[in-house]
């Protein structure tokens, strides 16, 4: 567990970031994105993009961060190896979770009146997310260390 995962499930948990923000947020820098941009970037994907219960933040983000860390405009090739790691990292999460889903995850959505009150009265953000945030926050790291070791050489991407 890296001091950057860490962050990543605080800044959440403490509430004062989406799940999306808080990811973007922490490795973004690693690119050269500043925290205010990526904050403002990633604040319509939290709840499950914009609160329709839909694709975890977490996951959304750390899509945002996959691309960010590889995609180059001079690169052919730069799409494909982006899309490549953004299945990597579904097929991952998927069997550590069982879902990329946010109302599937939290197992009520916030799209509804209803569900919006059971997940602010048990309080899953704070208690939930926050681990899905750090898992996601840890398969980044992973992919970064297994497909994109050239990051860490390069000081881009310390963790």
């Amino acid at each position: 567990m890296s001091k950057d995962s860490e962050q990543v499930a605080r800044l959440h948990r403490d509430g004062k970031l989406n799940c999306a923000q808080a990811m973007l947020s922490t490795y973004g820098k690693k690119f050269g994105l500043s925290e205010e941009l990526a904050i403002k970037m990633a604040s319509g994907f939290g709840g499950g993009m914009g609160q329709m219960g839909e694709t975890c933040g977490a996951v959304t983000g750390a899509f945002m961060v996959l691309g960010g860390l590889v995609y180059e405009a001079s690169n052919p090739n730069a799409r494909s190896e982006v899309y490549s790691l953004i299945r990597d990292f579904t097929q991952r999460f998927i069997s550590r979770n069982g879902s990329i889903n946010c109302k599937t995850l939290l197992g009520y959505d916030f799209s509804t009146e209803e569900g919006t009150r059971i997940i602010r009265e048990r309080k899953l953000v704070s208690t939930i997310c926050p681990g899905l945030d750090q898992c996601a926050a840890e398969i980044v790291e992973e992919l970064i260390a297994e497909k994109l070791p050239h990051l860490l050489n390069e000081g881009s991407c310390e963790m």
